[in-house]
């Protein structure tokens, strides 16, 4: 069962139809959320950057758009699907239809989807996990990269490019040719005790992931966390490299190019996001 509005509808409905705003033009946003046995993980950090972003289009939100009001909606959906341990929840938002570029009006539309997760802990495999750079197209240094929004056309192109030639992901780069991010998460980067990840004003996205790993780090004395460009050249040199989503938390790189990486701090790290999801319960 799909959550459209409210109300819950079948999977293979047609709740929505050719004029959707989000199939038009991208008029859409959306938040990728991680729920075991019932537990939001990171609810409040997800809803106020969906609140922000819908400012930013400059949405409508509604009254009752509270983060109470999100939370109910969530639960609602997953108690109409099959019972699972752990669930990957998807929250899109879109302007109504009506309109071409410029909207009838501003007010929005959502539906809640869910789909089972293997493990109900953060986890990390043993797999080789290899990246390759994408130089095809570039991600523009502006807020609009920094959103979640339903433009993922480059990401899109990027994850082709990656299983045509073999690589479980890419690195993509900005139209200075600075390294922003993975095709699904953002990236940090581990030298000695310095761990490095891009600004914002770089273009990568604002992950939940993200703000919550740099808030961990920086109450470590063992790491510096630092939000600083990356430049291609230093991909190569560094100890470690790994990639965080709101869904997978944290996964290491193995291999880039000819470069191998460990995986201490990843292993280290995971360990205390997986306490920090504890301590939210």
């Amino acid at each position: 069962m799909v959550n459209f509005n409210g109300s819950l509808v079948a999977k293979d409905s047609n709740y929505l139809n050719h004029e959707n705003r989000g199939l038009r033009y991208g008029d859409s946003l959306f938040e990728s959320i991680r729920v075991v046995n019932d537990h939001i993980y990171f609810l409040e950090e997800h809803y106020l950057r969906l609140m922000a972003s819908m400012r930013i289009l400059r949405m409508e939100i509604p009254m009752n758009f509270t983060m109470e009001f999100l939370e109910a909606e969530i639960l609602k959906t997953i108690a109409a699907n099959p019972s699972v341990a752990a669930q990957r929840i998807r929250v899109t938002v879109f302007r109504k239809e009506g309109g071409l570029y410029l909207p009838d009006n501003n007010e929005i539309s959502y539906c809640i989807e869910t789909k089972e997760l293997q493990d109900v802990f953060f986890t990390i495999t043993d797999k080789t996990y290899e990246v390759e750079l994408f130089k095809d197209f570039f991600i523009n240094k502006d807020m609009l990269s920094n959103l979640k929004t339903n433009n993922k056309v480059l990401h899109v192109v990027g994850s082709v490019f990656a299983k045509e030639n073999g690589y479980d992901n890419c690195l993509l780069l900005n139209n200075q040719k600075q390294v922003v991010e993975a095709l699904n998460g953002n990236l940090f980067l581990v030298s000695g005790t310095k761990i490095k990840t891009p600004p914002l004003n770089d273009g990568c996205l604002n992950g939940v992931l993200r703000k919550k790993l740099i808030a961990i780090l920086s109450k470590l004395d063992a790491f510096q966390i630092v939000e600083e460009s990356i430049s291609p050249f230093e991909l190569q040199k560094a100890d470690e490299l790994f990639i965080t989503n709101s869904i997978m938390g944290i996964v290491p790189i193995k291999k880039y190019r000819k470069k191998l990486y460990s995986t201490k701090t990843s292993l280290e790290l995971l360990g205390k996001l997986n306490a920090a999801v504890r301590l939210q319960v």
